[in-house]
């Protein structure tokens, strides 16, 4: 594919995707969605690739859905659209490599839904964050009613889907939905510090640790413990990663992967 809104760099195992419609505050639109899928699986394809880091061009992150494509479209045709972005931000959660929002700017509806989406969130000092579609007489339809509770509890939830408020950075650390905070022009550096720290582990383990605890989520505690008893034995023994780790920890050297 011809990518005309999605920019990829691949250094030394991560890729760093930069969504770059600024003139449009980068709003997502159905190009957008087709560009992210066929990324999505060429990254997956590539086994040098160890973390993903997904970030904005200009002043904004993702500043919302692409409003001037979905003002016309019908009931049957927004269901569609709802169901394309629901699909593609929950292929960062199947992918086995980690995927790290670096929140750059404004993050506002349907980009905050695809911040969401990811395992985690950095963000700088000066990034917004907010669900304002009830503002235009609707509610998120990227699985920003699901995401958000999850990651902050109900309470705040509902708040910001309810007022369609818009806080900062301070507010979206205290509140839990994003991580860690950075002045501006320390987001990127930083957020490349922690994928090459995740990158110098066991690639094994952190496939498995994503899949242990995204799929326990979804599970009850006494059946996400099987399967972290379960993915935890398939490290151990000859060839595989647990032996090579631990092996290497008790001659007091770095283990080669």
């Amino acid at each position: 594919m011809n990518y005309e809104i999605l920019n990829t760099e691949i250094t030394d195992g991560i890729a760093v995707v930069t969504i770059s419609r600024p003139k449009a505050m980068n709003a997502l639109n159905t190009r957008f969605f087709n560009e992210m899928d066929q990324l999505v699986a060429e990254i997956s394809a590539n086994k040098h690739v160890k973390v993903m880091i997904i970030t904005g061009d200009g002043k904004a992150f993702v500043a919302g859905a692409d409003i001037a494509e979905m003002v016309n479209k019908n009931g049957e045709e927004g269901t569609v659209f709802s169901e394309l972005g629901q699909n593609t931000f929950s292929s960062f959660g199947r992918m086995d490599i980690p995927v790290i929002a670096a929140i750059n700017g404004f993050a506002l509806g349907g980009g905050l839904e695809l911040a969401m989406g990811c395992d985690f969130r950095f963000a700088n000092t000066k990034a917004k964050f907010g669900q304002p579609e009830v503002s235009l007489g609707l509610i998120p339809g990227y699985a920003g009613t699901q995401r958000l509770p999850r990651l902050t509890g109900m309470g705040d939830a509902l708040y910001l889907l309810m007022t369609a408020d818009m806080i900062n950075a301070d507010e979206a650390l205290r509140i839990g939905l994003v991580q860690k905070i950075f002045e501006p022009e320390m987001l990127m550096e930083e957020t490349l510090k922690v994928a090459k720290l995740i990158a110098s582990k066991g690639p094994e383990a952190i496939k498995k640790v994503k899949k242990v605890v995204r799929l326990g989520m979804e599970m009850s505690f006494t059946d996400g413990e099987k399967l972290e008893a379960t993915e935890f034995g398939t490290l151990f023994g000859e060839g595989n990663e647990g032996k090579t780790g631990m092996t290497a920890f008790l001659e007091k050297r770095k283990p080669s992967w």
